[in-house]
């Protein structure tokens, strides 16, 4: 079969399975088996797949249309620019999620030490690092899975100034850090059965659900981050759209100062971080 033809073939099957993106999807499903590129794929649309690519296609079109995330079953995920590998043991890192990085890269200064909190894949904490200069950074997760990711992630973007300890938030942590980042579990228990499929039933749950309120770990975290910050040292939250005001009170009810909020680029409240004095 030919390029062009399968490839018409995806998007029809991801459409039928309610996929908002079928053509991007399909697209970069067909790059993935033929080790192309767009461009190619244009170009030589005429062009005939052989057995096994055509094969391996639709075996990925199908876990696709069952819902499985693009990026689990491409393997990998691109985030700042960098490309991470992702699983089923990790939270996929969303373009979100480069607003809080993006905020943190502004208060970054050379020598300085990060501790990322929940750190799944290591992107929040590898891209911190690679935009950075002489920073050093520890990244914690009660996951001894996701810790084998973001090790790989770490190896592959030859990240020697990152290390990984499995720990209980900072049940095993040691040492002062001028930075503290986490992007935590933040959605309420009652609200996971209504994400979308992609989410509920492929990220891990202990990755996403925040208990009762969707508030409990920012609780957890705040209340023993100025152990670990010097006076000045910062800390830094990914929030959900409706938690930038609850957040900022938890984190001004246990000392915290100059208090921000910060929104994305839909005027969602995304970021919050303050100051420890």
């Amino acid at each position: 079969m030919r390029y062009q033809e399968i490839y018409r073939q995806g998007v029809y099957a991801l459409e039928r399975a309610g996929i908002e993106e079928a053509a991007l999807d399909a697209r970069l499903l067909l790059e993935d088996v033929c080790g192309t590129d767009r461009t190619a794929l244009y170009a030589h649309g005429e062009q005939e797949l052989t057995g096994g690519q055509e094969e391996r296609y639709l075996e990925k079109i199908r876990h696709r249309a069952e819902r499985i995330p693009l990026q689990h079953i491409l393997g990998k995920t691109e985030f700042m620019g960098l490309t991470f590998k992702v699983n089923e043991d990790v939270l996929c890192p969303r373009p979100d999620t480069e607003i809080l990085v993006e905020e943190v890269l502004k208060h970054l200064h050379d020598g300085m030490r990060i501790l990322d909190i929940g750190t799944g894949s290591g992107c929040i904490l590898l891209s911190l690092l690679h935009y950075s200069n002489d920073c050093q950074g520890v990244g914690v997760d009660i996951s001894e899975k996701a810790l084998q990711v973001a090790k790989e992630n770490a190896e592959k973007l030859s990240a020697d100034r990152a290390s990984f300890i499995r720990s209980d938030l900072f049940g095993e942590v040691e040492g002062v850090f001028e930075i503290i980042v986490s992007n935590p579990p933040y959605i309420r228990s009652s609200e996971i059965e209504h994400l979308m499929p992609e989410v509920r039933d492929h990220d891990p749950r202990a990755a996403l659900d925040g208990r009762e309120d969707g508030l409990f770990f920012y609780r957890e975290i705040t209340k023993r981050a100025k152990e670990y910050l010097p006076g000045g040292g910062m800390l830094f939250y990914e929030i959900g759209y409706d938690q930038g005001e609850a957040v900022s009170r938890i984190m001004r009810d246990n000392g915290f100062r100059e208090v921000e909020i910060i929104k994305d680029f839909s005027g969602l409240d995304r970021v919050v971080s303050g100051t420890a004095y």
